[in-house]
């Protein structure tokens, strides 16, 4: 019978976080988001995952890395998190008072979550260089700022221009026939002086 890989053999940088206190089962799911995916990617996951285990997934991937970095001396934009997992620890019982002088017991469950960076393989980082390179060239990267005035070029555009005459003419027209309006009154005004004369 052949097995793969045991889980302490499988080559890597790792990192282990102990007596995590939530779930496996909760991690694991935060965990699944992650796999197989790039460490730049993975951490922008992480950041915008609203579930309490992607705090410490991500401090388990920040610490992963640095110790690829600084041990094994690869270089992060190389690197990929080639396995993770959460294993279930210890749980502690608690007891929770109940009806007619019973007691339930509460299980904290805590586990531990491994995860473990790769480097890719040379014909890997070489496609992948590749394709950044191709979109690189395809659309030139913009700064932030750049980004911001074309948006607001974009917004004042000419409908806005055209929106602005329309509201003149408006003014226009309102105010010849205040004119009109004040005019008939004058006139009004003066007949009635006549026949009172």
């Amino acid at each position: 019978m052949a097995f793969g890989v045991k889980t302490n053999e499988r080559p890597g940088t790792r990192c282990v976080v102990r007596n995590v206190r939530m779930s496996a089962w909760k991690a694991r799911v935060v965990l699944d988001l992650v796999r197989n995916k790039p460490v730049r990617e993975a951490a922008e996951i992480l950041a915008f995952t609203e579930r309490g285990a992607a705090d410490v997934v991500a401090k388990a991937l920040t610490s992963a890395v640095a110790n690829a970095v600084v041990n094994d001396g690869q270089q992060a934009d190389e690197l990929y998190v080639s396995a993770c997992f959460a294993d279930e620890g210890p749980t502690m019982k608690r007891w929770r008072p109940r009806a007619r002088g019973r007691a339930t017991r509460i299980r904290k469950r805590t586990c531990h979550i491994t995860l473990i960076v790769s480097r890719y393989d040379d014909a890997e980082l070489a496609r992948r260089r590749a394709s950044a390179a191709a979109r690189g060239a395809a659309r030139p990267v913009r700064s932030a700022a750049e980004a911001r005035r074309r948006r607001v070029e974009a917004s004042r555009s000419e409908a806005p221009v055209v929106e602005a005459e329309v509201i003149e003419e408006t003014v226009i027209e309102e105010a010849a026939v205040e004119e009109t309006t004040v005019e008939e009154t004058e006139t009004d005004a003066a007949e009635t002086e006549e026949e009172a004369k």
